[in-house]
């Protein structure tokens, strides 16, 4: 998947420019941008009708975060109520729980837009799927991304394969996987490794996601978040 489709610039764009251009008048006028005019620059914004324009408006969400750009769309008491009765994400993450990985924040998006599945490890279980199939098939998300992340705690926990308390070591039979992959066992290399296995597990253990896919209504990507730079790399595979 091209995370630079052209299909869904216009998305994000708009909304940028709708936003900014909405608050720059709000500052010439002296006053703060209402509430009710953020809700209409993002009502007034064209629905993400396919599996490329989702993926496209994530990446674009996640550039405008590292660039210092972020507009924090959706993230208001309209947009509370609006989607109070019922949600239509247009995309679902599969994250690791790390508290410095907020999915709806690394990918600047608000209330309603990101269905957040989320386990130590970004692992994949028979809840976790249910999950995600509800997010998909029921909901309408268009792509679905698993999301690790670099100086992973219950990866490198696995590759210790140290005793630890309580049942932290039960998330090592489903990262180990990509323990015996990596050639160099590196953390990093077995964080993308896990990755990648997490994802094509998503495709291949669900017959409701791969007919999705099938059906060319849903991507299934893998991506890893820099702790340090807040940019996410879309993986290959």
């Amino acid at each position: 998947m091209n995370a630079t489709d052209p299909l869904a610039e216009p998305v994000s764009r708009r909304r940028a420019l709708g936003l900014l251009s909405l608050s720059g008048a709000a500052v010439a006028a002296g006053g703060a941008l209402p509430m009710p005019l953020l809700a209409a620059a993002d009502d007034a914004l064209p629905p993400i009708r396919n599996p490329a324009q989702a993926m496209a408006e994530l990446m674009a969400g996640n550039r405008r975060f590292v660039e210092g750009r972020a507009v924090g769309p959706n993230r208001n008491m309209a947009r509370v109520r609006e989607v109070s009765t019922g949600q239509a994400p247009f995309a679902a993450v599969l994250s690791c729980a790390d508290s410095r990985v907020p999915p709806e924040i690394v990918f600047d998006q608000g209330f309603g837009d990101v269905f957040v599945c989320r386990a130590a490890g970004n692992i994949v279980t028979p809840e976790l799927i249910g999950s995600l199939e509800f997010g998909t098939l029921v909901l309408g998300a268009k792509a679905l991304v698993v999301l690790g992340h670099t100086h992973c705690g219950a990866v490198k926990a696995t590759i210790a394969g140290q005793a630890v308390p309580g049942q932290i070591s039960t998330l090592y039979r489903h990262i180990r996987p990509a323990v015996d992959r990596s050639a160099t066992r590196e953390l990093e290399d077995v964080a993308r490794h896990n990755v990648r296995i997490q994802a094509e597990l998503l495709r291949t253990s669900s017959p409701v996601i791969a007919q999705l896919i099938a059906e060319e209504k849903l991507v299934v990507a893998g991506g890893v978040y820099d702790l340090e730079t807040g940019r996410v790399t879309l993986l290959e595979g």
